[in-house]
């Protein structure tokens, strides 16, 4: 029996990364390119016409932007769509905002080199095939939020009743707006918060502001020597491993660029251990939508210490395989659509 091939639309206005794209990604004798458009007009009427499974979207382009086609027409054609980005702090800015208007997934474009080419060529394979499972029939588009917040401030905390708890966090694909949809609403008097999402460097900083920007907790992209305190919320930086440690009786945060885990750096799982290590029954641990297994021994050791632990289920997750791992491993205490976290996190520390 011969599986059926994903069909791949590339939309980027440079007619080199179009033909670079076609090349890399038709390697892979289970992905069809099915055709290229040079601009979102163009590739709304090849939608029609090809009916791809999965796009690829360049941000800047002539006529109409990435994030534009996709607030516009992702309603109307609700595709799955991997987002081409570049490296730069505009780029990550129009990537989050992607992100959060329908997009599955990103890479980054790739430098000069041939070795950074391939790389990318493989990861955008990869992600393509996760696409393609991916039902975003039911995505909402998000409208404009409102961002007036009251000004923040890492002193504004004034009860230290949770100073020695945390809520620690994991996630990948999807996790972006997974992690903004627990964290918005939630009552800066809680305990300090630390994320580890699977993400590039230049791109975590970016992720830490609009969450700051959305959040009543004040939100950075974490540092070495970083304490965890209530009303803050650190992000762990790309390309680095985050893990506490005591230091004169506060826990701090430890950056390292050791080997990558589970393919990872930051990897969520030396992040739990450590959590698992500290705090033992004052934490609790979140385990959201993302590919892989990555997370779920160090949930599981999380809860054997006497962590309270939570997996986002299926139902609501972009990517069931991080939550699926722990929960089917038994390091989830209990398993819940995304929209109840808030309130078990509310309830939680009550």
């Amino acid at each position: 029996m011969i599986n059926k091939k994903i069909k791949v639309l590339i939309i980027d206005d440079s007619p080199i990364v179009r033909e670079i794209l076609k090349r890399g990604l038709s390697q892979d004798e289970s992905i069809e390119i099915v055709g290229t458009a040079e601009d979102v007009y163009q590739a709304r009427d090849m939608i029609v016409q090809l009916r791809p499974d999965v796009l690829t979207l360049d941000i800047e382009m002539p006529k109409m932007d990435g994030i534009e086609f996709l607030r516009r027409f992702m309603p109307q054609f609700p595709i799955p769509t991997i987002m081409v980005s570049s490296l730069t702090k505009r780029g990550s800015e129009s990537t989050l905002k992607a992100l959060e208007n329908g997009t599955v997934d990103f890479v980054c474009k790739p430098s000069g080199n041939i070795k950074d080419l391939e790389n990318v060529l493989m990861e955008l394979r990869t992600k393509i095939k996760i696409a393609s499972t991916i039902n975003v029939s039911s995505f909402k588009i998000l409208k404009n939020l409102d961002e007036s917040r009251k000004t923040k401030s890492i002193n504004q905390v004034s009860s230290n009743s949770h100073s020695d708890k945390i809520i620690a966090i994991g996630a990948s694909t999807g996790g972006t707006e997974a992690i903004r949809s627990v964290i918005e609403n939630l009552p800066s008097i809680l305990p300090g918060i630390v994320i580890v999402q699977h993400m590039p460097k230049g791109f975590t900083k970016t992720f830490a502001d609009r969450l700051n920007e959305l959040s009543y907790y004040y939100v950075k992209e974490a540092e070495e020597g970083d304490e965890v305190k209530p009303g803050l919320a650190l992000v762990a930086p790309g390309d680095f491993h985050l893990t506490l440690v005591k230091n004169n009786g506060k826990n701090i945060v430890k950056l390292s660029q050791s080997d990558k885990v589970n393919g990872h750096r930051p990897a969520v799982d030396p992040f739990f251990f450590s959590v698992a290590d500290i705090y033992k029954e004052k934490a609790l641990g979140i385990i959201l939508t993302g590919m892989g297994n990555d997370g779920a021994q160090g949930l599981k050791k999380m809860l054997e210490n006497g962590s309270y632990t939570i997996g986002q289920d299926e139902k609501s997750s972009i990517v069931y395989g991080m939550p699926k791992v722990a929960y089917e491993i038994g390091g989830v205490k209990i398993q819940c659509t995304l929209d109840k976290i808030n309130d078990l996190i509310i309830s939680k520390f009550q």
